[in-house]
């Protein structure tokens, strides 16, 4: 069957093309921005890629087309699988109808850290010998794919409460009925798609409604919009993580690269890894819990996270030039800019540490997290801030709030002159952007050779 995607380089619609692929199946894409890493992975497997949304692409007719969430009606491909009267579907229907149908599903939803937290699910079970299949919306370094089938039941995935597509606007992960979930956290985010909080907590409330009553249900104690999801009616059983919960931790150093695990009170092992932040502590309490409830043991499930790789582009160390550090960051909600930055702060202690960032999220675009941003990166020693032309909010006002010292620039030649005459070896320069940031982190890289 040729299958052909409409916005395939998105982190979901990209990996669902991977699997399409394993299936047999012929696939193509198209998208109006092609960049890594998720571009490279769909040439190595062999997928063909164009540029743009010409209705030409769709003629010989494909099978089926697959339309991503951030295409929109008036886009010319669109109305011409619309007016031709084409098959298509969304990216999650179809997952769920060719690939989930019958498998043991264990979902990752929250706001922050999915893609770290269903990386170390998926590299448990596998480390466990239960080769999962998984679709991941990043490249975990344990397997340098970001989805595949498997060779079992077991299918990990990343559950986003983002809209499956401009005709099923409910949330992606209300297609995946799990048996195991993961709810990490939930804060306003998608400024975009849902008004406010309470909005996006029945979406999660849609979600639990789907799980089975011999499944199970994870989440923190210390998230109040999580709670309210579960009193609005569970019919699951529901494992805590956090203080007062039944998992717990005691934290060996500070930054967070070892601790040791408690479940009820019983201590299961000590983790020593590469990563760092509290954020990550509580990813992988998360992740052990899960992966318990499918099998592994806890002590298997902590010898698997001190072998755990970071995922691409979280908090990825790209290079290190004349003793600068320069590290690629997704975060672009201010929660997770503050416990990205804590988490650094905290290893390389009161090293020189340059934080720029760009709001691109189409939150960040609206201005939903402004008020949040001056307090997050109160952990770098200074902050640049990029300004794209089409950003609607006065940026400028938000870094003049900022108790470090802050400015905006408005071109990338402008960024990489400001490190250059700011860092020094031993400085530590961490670039964040839920987009390719115009190749900056290369850009500075070599401008510091």
């Amino acid at each position: 069957m040729h299958i052909h995607i409409l916005g395939i380089c998105g982190t979901f619609m990209g990996s669902m093309a991977v699997l399409a692929k394993e299936l047999g199946h012929h696939v193509t894409g198209s998208d109006a921005n092609v960049y890594p890493p998720m571009s490279t992975q769909l040439q190595a497997q062999g997928i063909e890629l164009t540029q743009g949304y010409d209705p030409a692409q769709l003629d010989p007719a494909p099978d089926l087309v697959v339309i991503g969430n951030a295409m929109s009606r008036g886009n010319p491909a669109v109305e011409y699988v619309l007016n031709k009267g084409l098959p298509y579907v969304s990216g999650p229907q179809w997952l769920a109808d060719h690939v989930l149908q019958g498998r043991w599903v264990l979902a990752v939803a929250g706001t922050h850290g999915k893609t770290t937290t269903s990386s170390m699910l998926a590299w448990v079970l596998e480390h466990a010998g239960m080769s999962p299949g998984f679709l991941i919306g990043g490249v975990p370094q344990n397997f340098s794919v970001s989805a595949r089938l498997g060779d079992t039941p077991f299918f990990v995935i990343e559950a986003d409460e983002y809209d499956s597509a401009f005709f099923d606007k409910r949330s992606k992960f209300v297609h995946y009925r799990p048996r195991t979930a993961i709810l990490n956290n939930l804060e306003f985010d998608h400024a975009d798609i849902f008004p406010d909080l309470p909005a996006i907590e029945r979406q999660f409330h849609h979600l639990v409604r789907t799980i089975p009553s011999e499944g199970l249900i994870i989440h923190p104690t210390t998230e109040p919009a999580l709670q309210r999801v579960i009193e609005m009616g569970c019919w699951t059983p529901v494992q805590t993580t956090g203080a007062g919960g039944q998992w717990q931790v005691k934290l060996l150093s500070e930054d967070g690269s070892k601790f040791e695990v408690m479940f009820e009170g019983d201590s299961q092992g000590v983790v020593e890894w590469d990563m760092t932040g509290q954020h990550n502590v509580a990813n992988a309490l998360a992740t052990l819990a899960a992966a318990r409830h499918v099998g592994v043991v806890p002590s298997m499930g902590i010898a698997a996270l001190s072998a755990f790789k970071s995922v691409k582009r979280r908090m990825e160390k790209v290079a290190e030039v004349r003793g600068i550090t320069i590290y690629d960051d997704f975060a672009h909600h201010p929660t997770a800019i503050a416990t990205t930055l804590d988490g650094l702060r905290k290893r390389i202690g009161d090293a020189p540490l340059i934080a720029i960032i760009e709001p691109r999220s189409n939150s960040m675009k609206l201005g939903a997290h402004r008020d949040g941003l001056p307090e997050s990166v109160v952990d770098a020693d200074q902050v640049i801030w990029y300004a794209p032309a089409n950003l609607g909010w006065d940026l400028a006002g938000t870094a003049a709030l900022c108790t470090v010292p802050s400015i905006v620039s408005d071109s990338l030649e402008g960024i990489i002159e400001r490190v250059k005459s700011q860092a020094q070896p031993g400085t530590h320069v961490v670039i964040m952007s839920n987009g390719g940031f115009g190749g900056l982190h290369g850009k500075l890289a070599e401008a510091l050779k």
